[in-house]
């Protein structure tokens, strides 16, 4: 199939041959891209690379010689490697910057934490962080005032799934014992 401009596409330009109408490199090998055929032809042959595309369903054909381009253009530049020598420099350029990252950190944490924490040593955890009950009962009570006489309004933490007591029999203190449905935990019945 011949461009609207009607000349052949790459691979006839370059195989010296008259582009048919339905020619199954048109749609993948514009003319304006010779390079890229005659890089795909060397390293895979046009024989290998037609039988590939006949064998695919159409909407996969694109990617796929999209990935024998790829990989034509790193054999055309690292005959032995290939694409594999370029994704092994970039891993190695990865483990590099993850050790840089690392060593910031260090050095960051050190100045955060005014510790002078050896190289190459790990740093100190951090301090765990604190529990949602026990950041709720270390709330200034104080400053919860009542309103209209009635009792505070305090709310839990996000994320505090236990049962909450109401606001109004809330003491102010986080011992069971202070909650009215609690109070009497020691106390036996004299029903029974």
């Amino acid at each position: 199939m011949a461009s609207s401009s009607g000349s052949p596409c790459a691979a006839c330009k370059f195989l010296r041959r008259k582009c048919m109408p339905g020619c199954i490199f048109a749609p993948y090998f514009p003319p304006e891209e010779p390079q890229k055929f005659a890089n795909v032809h060397k390293i895979f042959g046009a024989s290998n690379v037609t039988k590939l595309l006949n064998e695919l369903p159409p909407h996969q054909r694109e990617d796929a010689v999209n990935s024998l381009a790829y990989e034509a253009e790193a054999r055309v530049k690292d005959p032995v490697y290939g694409c594999v020598g370029a994704i092994s420099v970039l891993q190695r350029q990865v483990q590099r910057l993850h050790k840089e990252l690392e060593a910031a950190n260090e050095e960051l944490l050190r100045y955060a934490c005014n510790v002078d924490v050896p190289i190459g040593m790990p740093p100190p955890p951090p301090p765990p962080p604190l529990p949602a009950a026990l950041a709720y009962c270390t709330t200034d009570f104080a400053a919860a005032r009542p309103r209209n006489g009635g009792a505070a309004s305090l709310s839990p933490p996000p994320g505090l799934l236990d049962p909450w007591p109401d606001a109004g029999s809330f003491s102010g203190s986080c011992n069971p014992g202070d909650h009215p449905d609690h109070a009497n935990q020691g106390d036996t019945d004299s029903s029974m």
